[in-house]
């Protein structure tokens, strides 16, 4: 990795980092701040009105406790899909703008050879996702001590949003791919955004009804629970390790198109 390179990338997606962290203190605040046990039982009678749309976007039981009511309106959907584009975004500043434009090659007339370059950009990548989802944390449980007395599981709060990591690690790492796959923006960014929108539109269809459960085996956000990684399930540790496995091997992957591509100038 090449110290130089990770202090500009860093400094150069600080503003992209602070619009995102405002976004997540936007919902996560409100969320939080809607806790109420007497407003988890109107919930369920909207729920019960209109079992779809609820089902769709992770909100069918919002629990008994804070963290069952946090994990139910944060971690089914919002902190999926904000992080995910916040990727997107990164994969372009960091990877597919410099292909489209021919910069690469201004890039590696320096003293970066691919392996160090890709490594650094890669490096880059995971530090900001890492950065957003410790925010995240450190938000939730901030705000949660102010507002109520009750507070939350901290241990199980915590591996949750590990396992929050290892998942958009995997989907930024796909994303990093196919960035270094293709030379024109529309392909090199459009497919992994386009991939990992199905992803979630799956997922929300699988929820939809029992005849199309058979769904959620087709997206790797199946992977992440967050009501069993809460309760420590093994299967669902088991689950979010195998995310953290994946991302390893789409950076393989990325890692030996990279160096045996053509690159435009």
């Amino acid at each position: 990795m090449n110290g130089t390179l990770f202090k500009k990338e860093m400094k150069s997606n600080v503003k992209i980092f602070l619009i995102f962290a405002a976004i997540v203190t936007l919902y996560g605040s409100v969320i939080v701040a809607m806790y109420d046990p007497k407003l988890g039982e109107s919930l369920n009678m909207m729920a019960t009105a209109m079992p779809e749309l609820f089902a769709a976007f992770g909100m069918v039981d919002p629990g008994l406790t804070l963290l069952d009511f946090i994990l139910n309106y944060l971690y089914g959907f919002l902190l999926i899909v904000i992080p995910f584009v916040f990727s997107v975004i990164l994969c372009h500043r960091l990877m597919a703008r410099y292909i489209d434009q021919g910069s690469m090659a201004y890039l590696l007339a320096v003293p970066y050879n691919r392996n160090v370059l890709l490594r650094t950009q890669l490096f880059v990548l995971l530090v900001w996702n890492f950065l957003l989802i410790a925010y995240v944390s450190v938000l939730i449980l901030g705000v949660s001590s102010l507002m109520f007395k009750e507070g939350i599981e901290v241990l199980s709060f915590l591996w949750v949003n590990l396992a929050l990591f290892f998942l958009h690690a995997f989907l930024s790492s796909m994303c990093f791919l196919f960035a270094c796959s293709f030379n024109e923006t529309k392909f090199s960014i459009g497919l992994g955004a386009g991939l990992g929108g199905c992803f979630v539109l799956i997922q929300m269809l699988s929820k939809v009804s029992d005849t199309v459960d058979f769904l959620k085996y087709f997206t790797p956000l199946t992977l992440f629970d967050p009501k069993k990684l809460a309760a420590f399930d093994s299967n669902a540790l088991c689950w979010a390790i195998s995310l953290l496995l994946g991302s390893i091997v789409w950076m393989i992957l990325a890692s030996v198109i990279f160096k045996k591509r053509d690159l435009p100038l």
